[in-house]
């Protein structure tokens, strides 16, 4: 079995967004650039032996509305033993981000995800806390990227140090998930995974061929092992291709069980969800 814990299903309004220009120029026009059915994204799954993915929304600065909250409820409604929800708001707006990621929670979504990058906010901003509270109080992660950015946005927003670690200090309770695996600065996301007990990293936009040698030192001890899940960054990503060269990890079963799905059932409470 294995869990997708980042991925899209992208709509039209994603896609055509000029934050993804910069990332085509690495994907070799893989990247579609229309409507892409609900069924392709399943397809691509099954094609890996993904069982199931967290689909996130996309929402940016100036009303941006590139995946909705109500699209990603439509595609859940429609596989639900294949996907789960997580929740995307107006950063700019603060009570109505409240409202709206209490109404998502409401139905059934797993967590929130807030991409530093595109608001130009790292998570220590101010308007980030009043979710991190509402995080806590329904027990579910709050996702966010780490590391340099892809679109030609500034990367500081994503390092580990300080703003991940103050956060998890300032909110020793809620369960942060950090996407990308934080690289150039993989250490230090090592480091603070490492330090608070709530922590996380996934592996989305890095196959499994090009994770850096201090994660998968990481996932091979007995703290890493239970830390580190897997993502893709699909469509950005495809999950063969993510997946391709897993066996070469050099992981044993328990850790692989972890990495697959285990700390993703976990940490999303995904078997009381499903």
């Amino acid at each position: 079995m294995t869990i997708d814990v980042w991925m899209q299903h992208p709509t039209a309004r994603f896609l055509r967004s000029e934050m993804l220009a910069s990332l085509r120029r690495w994907t070799g026009g893989s990247i579609p650039d229309g409507d892409v059915p609900i069924e392709a994204t399943v397809a691509s799954m099954d094609a890996a032996g993904v069982q199931c993915g967290l689909l996130s929304a996309w929402y940016g600065p100036g009303g941006q509305d590139l995946i909705s909250n109500d699209e990603v409820a439509e595609w859940i409604r429609l596989y639900p033993k294949r996907f789960a929800g997580l929740a995307s708001v107006d950063l700019d707006r603060p009570m109505d981000a409240v409202r709206e990621f209490r109404r998502c929670i409401g139905a059934g979504f797993v967590g929130l995800r807030v991409v530093p990058w595109l608001w130009n906010a790292p998570p220590t901003d101010r308007r980030y806390y009043p979710l991190f509270v509402e995080c806590v109080q329904a027990g579910v992660p709050f996702c966010t990227q780490v590391g340099h950015t892809g679109p030609l946005r500034p990367s500081e927003t994503g390092r580990p140090i300080p703003y991940i670690d103050q956060v998890a200090l300032d909110f020793p309770e809620l369960v942060i998930v950090c996407g990308h695996v934080g690289y150039p600065w993989t250490e230090e996301m090592v480091a603070v995974a490492r330090k608070h007990q709530n922590v996380y990293i996934d592996t989305s936009a890095y196959t499994v061929r090009r994770l850096p040698d201090e994660l998968i030192r990481f996932m091979k001890t007995g703290t890493g092992q239970r830390k580190v899940l897997f993502g893709t960054n699909y469509p950005m990503i495809g999950h063969q291709h993510a997946l391709s060269g897993l066996d070469g990890l050099g992981l044993d079963e328990a850790a692989r069980h972890d990495f697959l799905h285990g700390n993703a059932e976990r940490v999303f409470s995904l078997e009381a969800n499903r």
